[in-house]
């Protein structure tokens, strides 16, 4: 038997594999597949969830683990942050640190453990970066060759202004009013924008925010590879940056940003090292869900999970609870 756990990030849900753990590790087409399979809404275990998170060892010295993230449709990710934080907890755990890095596709991230936010709700910091305005970086065709920080695309939306930066993942975030963040719009654009399109041929991750206050947010994301999420860890942070360089009045450079998501909240702290160098910290909750226990030759068939055995984690209800306690009326 092996163990692996369903985890979650702001309501992001994800299952973690420790591939040190198994006896044959699996092949990149059978993490593609078990992705696809085990996270599926109707057929997957436990109801399935919006991606896999897959640790190995690093290939380099320094970070203690690598991070892999397949997408609930198989594909791979470059980064996650909601995912990062329970991977983090995870490591941090088994390694016995509260302070290291992470190998990730892009870039080897630090992250750290916090304080509880309420009891059974642990939290981590991790790093989000690198960031990139280069639209080849995200790719992006067919919008000029300018960086697009708040201007109107109206080939995209007539009505709207859009900021577009990898971090590294691709985002695409527009400030609207509380009408736009709750209607259709942002399930229509990224419907259109992760299909073939003469914009974003690899796809982006689209997210809508309201301006709730100083140092105040409310995200909504249509993930890439998942739709419309609880939370995208790194669409929160980009989302950061651009209130930042397009609504500087109300929020200031390393600053604890709040920002709330159908799935609970997260904080963001934006770092300017030079002028055109960002990162952020993304701080937020790393919960265990389940513990889960099946037979190794289940992963590789990745069909079947009658073997299962679930342990349920009380750190569910615990989130609830903290999520019902903090969570403002969205107006």
């Amino acid at each position: 038997m092996t163990t692996l756990f369903k985890v979650q990030g702001s309501n992001n849900k994800f299952f973690l594999l420790d591939q040190t753990q198994l006896s044959q590790p699996l092949a990149t087409t059978e993490l593609q597949k078990l992705a696809q399979n085990i996270c599926h809404p109707h057929t997957g275990l436990l109801h399935g969830a919006d991606g896999l998170l897959v640790i190995q060892d690093p290939s380099c010295p320094g970070p203690i683990g690598q991070m892999r993230i397949f997408n609930a449709d198989g594909s791979q990710a470059s980064m996650c942050g909601n995912g990062l934080r329970t991977v983090a907890r995870y490591l941090g755990a088994k390694h016995h640190l509260k302070q290291f890095q992470v190998e990730t596709l892009t870039a080897n991230l630090q992250v750290s453990q916090q304080p509880d936010w309420a009891p059974e709700v642990p939290a981590f910091s991790v790093e989000i970066s690198p960031v990139s305005f280069n639209l080849q970086d995200l790719p992006c065709t067919n919008l000029g060759e300018q960086p697009i920080v708040n201007q109107p695309l109206p080939e995209l939306d007539p009505h709207l202004k859009f900021t577009a930066l990898a971090v590294p993942n691709p985002h695409l975030i527009s400030f609207v009013t509380s009408t736009d963040v709750q209607g259709s719009g942002l399930e229509k654009l990224g419907h259109r924008l992760n299909q073939s399109n003469p914009y974003f041929p690899d796809g982006v991750n689209v997210s809508w925010a309201q301006i709730l206050g100083p140092h105040k947010l409310f995200v909504r994301t249509f993930e890439r590879g998942v739709g419309l999420t609880n939370a995208c860890g790194t669409g929160m942070s980009a989302t950061c940056l651009a209130f930042l360089l397009s609504q500087s009045a109300t929020a200031a450079w390393d600053e604890l940003i709040t920002v709330y998501n159908p799935g609970g909240q997260v904080q963001v702290r934006v770092h300017q090292s030079s002028p055109q160098h960002y990162w952020m910290e993304l701080i937020g909750n790393a919960s265990i869900m389940d513990r889960i226990e099946l037979p190794e030759s289940d992963l590789h068939r990745a069909n079947d999970w009658t073997h299962a055995i679930i342990h349920e984690s009380s750190e569910t209800a615990a989130y609830e609870k903290f999520v019902q306690e903090h969570q403002p009326k969205i107006n």
